[in-house]
């Protein structure tokens, strides 16, 4: 397995201690918003600015080391899990997020009917239902 530096060089990036720490954060796994990883990311290094944490996730997502997901009605989300097209199914209960594995097993998953003359590489789709956990507490609704 690679270490963290390790993989940013693999990937062209510049070693920093800001990049190394949010990678480490992501690859703790999650679906994490930006406050989150930010936080997270401060406890490794003490300080660091909200933007600079914006701007590893860009670089991040730019190399294929992250991947942002941004649900219908939720902030976007950064997870480490990237470049192997899962889709993801989301609680519209309590929004929790899960990985789902490709439909087809290939990229890119799914053909859109007219192309538009685009070569697709890659489809994103998003399933949405009720958690285990949303799903007992609708049943306790109906039954109290």
């Amino acid at each position: 397995m690679s270490t963290g530096e390790e993989l940013l060089r693999e990937h062209g990036l510049r070693v920093t201690k800001p990049r190394l720490a949010v990678l480490e954060v992501l690859t703790e796994g999650g679906h994490l918003e930006v406050d989150d990883i930010a936080r997270q990311a401060r406890d490794r290094l003490d300080s660091v600015s909200t933007q600079a944490v914006y701007d590893v996730l860009g670089a991040l997502s730019r190399a294929g080391l992250a991947r942002r997901i941004e649900p219908a009605g939720s902030p976007a989300r950064f997870e480490a899990r990237a470049g192997d097209n899962h889709h993801h199914i989301v609680c519209r209960g309590c929004g929790a997020i899960a990985d789902v594995d490709c439909a087809v097993g290939e990229r890119p998953c799914l053909s859109p009917g007219g192309g538009h003359g685009f070569e697709v590489d890659e489809a994103e789709v998003t399933f949405w239902g009720l958690c285990p956990d949303c799903q007992a507490r609708r049943r306790a609704d109906e039954a109290g």
